[in-house]
């Protein structure tokens, strides 16, 4: 299958997507960020000095979904109708899982907005707490699901 992102002379383009149906989508995405135990604690507890790491992540991530086509040079702006980040406290890793599922009715997928939003959300939870551990590791970034389009439904197995 070739990529759509490139012209029949290799040269990175935007692709012309206005020859698409418009249709609801949906893309959900997620990963996580592993910790020290105290960082956990830190953090399950309410005691980072920055504040509520959760709840910021959580903000930061929405923000990150509808800034995408800023940091993707090649994603369209989409008219996103809903973006929810949540953050689950995981003690087994120890860490945060993070899952974000964005909405749009547009001609074009969000899959690239999901995970942004992931990202976004991983990389604030490591600035509020890397006083205090610097080794923390983000990882497991995917989509789970996508879904609307031309190319149908995709679930993660």
């Amino acid at each position: 299958m070739p990529l759509t992102h490139f012209d029949a002379q290799g040269q990175a383009h935007m692709v012309d997507v206005s020859d698409k149906a418009v249709t609801d989508r949906v893309a959900v995405a997620a990963g996580h960020i592993k910790m020290a135990r105290d960082t956990f604690d830190l953090i399950s507890e309410g005691r980072a000095k920055k504040g509520d790491v959760l709840g910021i992540a959580r903000l930061a991530g929405i923000m990150g979904a509808k800034k995408t086509p800023d940091l993707i040079p090649l994603c369209h702006p989409l008219p996103v109708t809903k973006v929810a980040v949540e953050l689950t406290l995981d003690p087994d890793l120890p860490g945060v899982q993070i899952e974000a599922t964005v909405k749009t009715s547009g001609q074009t997928g969000v899959e690239m907005e999901a995970l942004t939003a992931v990202s976004t959300a991983a990389l604030t939870v490591y600035d509020m707490t890397k006083a205090v551990d610097k080794a923390m590791e983000i990882g497991g970034v995917r989509v789970l699901l996508k879904d609307g389009g031309k190319s149908g439904r995709y679930e993660a197995k």
